[in-house]
């Protein structure tokens, strides 16, 4: 992607601590693996030099997703936002408009989305259709369920 996604300094963390464990941790195990692989002769019919080259390859392969990643992010701290509309790493509280209940997500980066934590990724339907809205606008979101729509209670940037 050409574009500059925003993600939060916690997320940026999390993918800097990832990065860190994969280059200093993983890849020297998984090297130490192949070698010790090779050491048992034959590496045409050696399953674990095979499993060891298979692991370096997703270490490897993780390693440059994770860089790229990081190259092309902005990383926002919520806490120095200051907004009268739902922007990007707002936490924002919603009642659905049929059931009356509430439910309070942070609009994230796509990396660090976790619905289970209250995160959603920027890309989200919910979040797309939040953006921009103030506290009392009805946002409608299509769902597998039909359309839902909420209205914005409050929102805050923590």
């Amino acid at each position: 992607m050409s574009d500059i996604l925003p993600i939060t300094m916690r997320g940026k963390l999390m993918l800097e601590t990832e990065l860190k464990k994969l280059i200093l941790e993983e890849r020297p195990a998984i090297i130490k693996a192949i070698e010790e692989a090779r050491a048992h002769g034959d590496i045409s019919e050696n399953a674990e030099y095979d499993a060891a080259k298979e692991r370096q390859g997703m270490i490897e392969g993780r390693i440059g997703e994770i860089q790229g990643k990081l190259a092309g992010v902005e990383a926002i701290d919520p806490t120095t936002i200051k907004s009268d509309r739902i922007v990007f790493g707002a936490t924002v509280e919603i009642s659905d408009t049929e059931t009356e209940e509430n439910s309070k997500y942070q609009i994230v980066g796509v990396d660090e989305a976790d619905v289970k934590k209250g995160m959603i990724s920027i890309v989200s339907p919910l979040a797309r259709a939040m953006i921009g809205k103030k506290v009392g606008d009805l946002v409608t979101v299509q769902s597998p369920k039909g359309d839902k729509e909420y209205e914005i209670i409050s929102f805050k940037f923590v």
